[in-house]
């Protein structure tokens, strides 16, 4: 399935697609997609259902961010062996944790807001990973099966904030609109395998970002487990599992950073796409 939530911020309704490419509103089903309707049973009912019963959605409403009330979202670093070179790092000996700050979602297709006083806004497509089911000491083989769905994460990023600010990398990954999700969550029946996906990003028509899934330093089973070591996995949480290379910071002989005005956008294989103009923060 492809669900997806759509309307006004604050207001969005659940929603997913027919095998026509309909938008059906779920809002008399479930009234969100928040982790409690992410759980498995709640999964099964959702595929059970007579979508072409469901009303149709018209027109072409705002996309929202795919999850709602999301607990923690939990971002991955250097997690691509030639993106740690490009940005003169080592490959970290266990995976590289992060939080970036809830209140940074958004929709897909929202304004990405560059921050006062930013000089260095970066790019970074990720495969987005939610949790379904609940998971703490989770095995290698158990993982999966934790999982609810994949989905498409702009993990933008502040580089000056981020890397030349000391402290933790959170502050250049938390400003506003630094975390569109979506469009959509496509459960785990429709993706056979998270480690041979194509991820891709451009700006103003320009291909920086051209890898695949495969290439991760660690799998998402790796990941999910390796983070259920550390605190309860809950649904609805989620994890964006690294960037591969063609970031900005990594563009040689001078790096190259979004200034207002451009288009990004960026997607991966099955998850859909994602398109964001870059605005100035007033």
């Amino acid at each position: 399935m492809k669900l997806i939530r759509y309307g006004e911020p604050s207001q969005e309704r659940p929603g997913l697609f027919d095998n026509f490419g309909k938008l059906r509103d779920l809002s008399q089903v479930i009234p969100d997609l928040t982790g409690e309707y992410l759980l498995p049973d709640s999964i099964q009912r959702l595929s059970e259902l007579d979508v072409n019963g469901l009303p149709e959605v018209k027109g072409n409403p705002r996309i929202g961010p795919c999850v709602s009330q999301i607990g923690k979202f939990i971002c991955i670093g250097l997690n691509y062996s030639d993106h740690a070179a490009e940005s003169g790092m080592q490959v970290p000996p266990e995976p590289v944790i992060f939080f970036k700050a809830t209140s940074a979602v958004c929709g897909p297709n929202d304004n990405l807001i560059i921050p006062r006083g930013s000089t260095k806004t970066d790019w970074e497509v990720e495969l987005g990973v939610v949790i379904g089911k609940p998971g703490k000491y989770l095995t290698e083989e158990e993982a999966l099966d934790h999982v609810a769905g994949y989905c498409v994460i702009h993990d933008v990023s502040e580089r000056a904030y981020q890397l030349e600010r000391s402290g933790q990398w959170v502050k250049g990954k938390s400003c506003d609109t630094f975390g569109p999700i979506g469009p959509w969550l496509v459960t785990t029946d429709e993706i056979s395998d998270p480690q041979n996906l194509r991820l891709w990003l451009e700006v103003d028509g320009h291909r920086y970002q051209d890898g695949t899934t495969s290439t991760m330093v660690y799998g998402v089973a790796h990941l999910v487990a390796y983070l259920s070591q550390f605190f309860t996995l809950q649904p609805g949480d989620v994890i964006s599992t690294g960037t591969p290379p063609g970031v900005g910071m990594g563009v040689k002989p001078n790096p190259v950073y979004l200034q207002p005005g451009q288009e990004v956008r960026l997607g991966v294989d099955g998850l859909g796409e994602q398109r964001q103009i870059t605005v100035a923060d007033e």
